[in-house]
């Protein structure tokens, strides 16, 4: 039933296991992409094209790099119905994401090892060497010369100090680029594009230590076992309102 685990299916089965067996078991077809997922994707698209692009010592102009977020916008619409909050219009949206990544290009930045970087690594609890059985998998963003770790981010508001100590998929990260160079990362940088009125950006800094990974080893091995059991089950809350799958779920009755 599976075979690899990522920190989106472990955060979706923690959140609502019903909507997580809609979508990675049963493979229902999405019906619609809410439109801050789609921002977000295009938005990173083009962030890894640029990164790779100055990796390998391409000189890029702000106008190209425009273009090539008008590209992995249109790639979002083509497949789906992208579903606008209401008061959004898409043309607002594109001029917000083009004035963020406007304040993000002239920016100084570090030398780069790697950008949008695949992993599949064992999880091993680090306490008693215990493996999981299922592998871990996603990309890392960008990678620095000096080793730290950066995971760009779009969001409505500023992400809160607990949330950055807390957050899985920065915990599986730095897990993943320890397991892959047998080396700690120097920290992990989380550059949040938050699109308010006038859009900004905030750096923050974080760091894992083998606590968090011991933590993250006994939060899939819960996971996995309920998925195993098919243990799925709707749990509401503000996430619903976005829900590709809400109609399903309010069909759903336990079968």
């Amino acid at each position: 039933m599976i075979d690899h685990l990522s920190s989106s299916q472990i955060n979706l089965y923690s959140q609502c296991s019903l909507k997580y067996k809609f979508q990675y078991i049963d493979k229902i077809p999405r019906p619609f992409k809410p439109s801050g997922l789609a921002l977000g994707s295009a938005i990173h698209s083009a962030l890894a094209w640029l990164n790779r692009e100055r990796m390998n010592g391409n000189r890029v102009t702000l106008k190209r790099f425009y273009k090539i977020f008008d590209s992995d916008w249109y790639s979002q619409k083509v497949d789906t119905e992208i579903r606008y909050k209401d008061g959004e219009e898409e043309m607002k949206l594109v001029v917000l994401a083009k004035e963020m990544l406007g304040l993000y290009f002239p920016k100084p930045y570090r030398e780069i090892k790697s950008a949008e970087v695949p992993f599949v690594v064992p999880l091993i609890n680090p306490g008693n060497g215990q493996r999981l059985g299922v592998d871990p998998e996603g990309f890392i963003d960008l990678i620095e010369e000096d080793d730290t770790i950066v995971e760009f981010r779009t969001s409505a508001q500023t992400v809160n100090r607990r949330e950055l100590n807390s957050n899985l998929q920065l915990t599986i990260y730095s897990y993943a680029y320890e397991m892959l160079t047998q080396k700690q990362p120097r920290l992990i940088k989380i550059i949040n594009f938050v699109k308010t009125r006038k859009p900004k950006i905030i750096v923050s800094e974080t760091k894992r230590t083998h606590e968090d990974y011991q933590k993250l080893f006994g939060l899939a091995s819960q996971v996995l076992s309920g998925i195993r059991l098919r243990v799925f089950f709707p749990r509401t809350g503000f996430w619903c309102k976005d829900c590709e799958y809400s109609d399903l779920c309010q069909e759903w009755k336990g079968n």
